[in-house]
């Protein structure tokens, strides 16, 4: 009889989703295929969108972040110059994670069903202070009050920082862009990492320069971290792409985007990108079926 010891153990899972704003669309396709074929995860590690694609992903509520990225995200009241003028924040956090995701919103996230799967989730922000990346538990959260959801979203420049406890937030894509080494070392033997822009993207830090300028008076570490941001990012693809070879990692990642960018509004190009993600992710079947 083999012993305990002898067992061969079961290999924990995990997915990163890198969000992107709106291109997120990618990642809500996916774990709408996901959910459409019983396909779970051990650990999930969401950024900005993706945190949000994550909580309706374990809430199970499929077709929920579609309608967020391709209905919701066209009201004003959502994101435009109206909300900036009115509260210097171009996307209200407020009126996504409150007024349309609380028990009594238009469309709630099932807070029972989130909290009974089985999976972790982690969701990380970027301290506005510190510059350092924050990362945020599933057992932390409660019903109605999703704040870390809005900090791990509140993009720079365009968004004032968001509070939570003691501390104010931007997006954690600012610090830790491709969180692979906080997956492994959280103790997943393999790893998804769902991107939202091509595999062989590489980014620039023009634009992060002009948003590390606009916050360096108020936010300087803040203004640090964005400027560091594009060697993150590249060096976080490298080292995935390595990984991959290994068998350690697999990405998904969309062929193209078109004139997708993190804030746009086209319905048909978004529903395209819907459908890529969700196509894509049969690629990931024979990954975790260890072939």
């Amino acid at each position: 009889m083999m012993n305990v010891s002898q067992k061969k153990k079961k290999k924990r899972i995990g997915i990163i989703d890198v969000g992107g704003g709106t291109r997120g669309i990618y990642g809500a396709g996916f774990f709408d295929y996901c959910m459409d074929h019983d396909i779970a995860f051990d650990d999930i590690i969401g950024i900005s969108a993706g945190s949000a694609n994550a909580v309706s992903y374990m809430a199970g509520q499929r077709g929920r972040n579609f309608q967020f990225y391709n209905e919701y995200a066209f009201r004003k009241e959502y994101m435009s110059m109206h909300n900036y003028l009115k509260t210097r924040s171009y996307i209200d956090l407020d009126y996504i994670y409150n007024t349309l995701s609380d028990e009594n919103g238009e469309n709630p996230v099932d807070f029972e069903a989130f909290m009974n799967n089985p999976a972790d989730l982690t969701i990380i922000a970027t301290n506005a202070e510190t510059g350092r990346p924050a990362y945020f538990r599933k057992k932390d959260i409660r019903k109605n009050h999703y704040e870390f959801l809005k900090a791990s979203c509140c993009v720079p420049v365009v968004n004032r920082p968001y509070p939570v406890g003691n501390g104010i937030y931007f997006d954690g894509g600012m610090s830790d862009p491709v969180p692979l080494r906080y997956a492994f070392e959280k103790g997943c033997d393999r790893v998804v990492l769902l991107l939202t822009r091509p595999r062989g993207f590489v980014r620039s830090n023009r634009r992060d320069r002009l948003f590390a300028r606009a916050l360096q008076r108020q936010y300087p570490n803040a203004a640090l971290a964005m400027m560091r941001r594009a060697t993150l990012y590249n060096h976080g693809i490298r080292k995935a792409k390595e990984l991959e070879k290994k068998g350690l990692v697999k990405i998904i990642a969309p062929s193209s985007i078109g004139k997708l960018k993190t804030l746009s509004q086209d319905h048909k190009a978004l529903e395209d990108l819907y459908n890529k993600g969700y196509q894509d992710a049969e690629a990931v079947i024979p990954f975790l079926q260890g072939k």
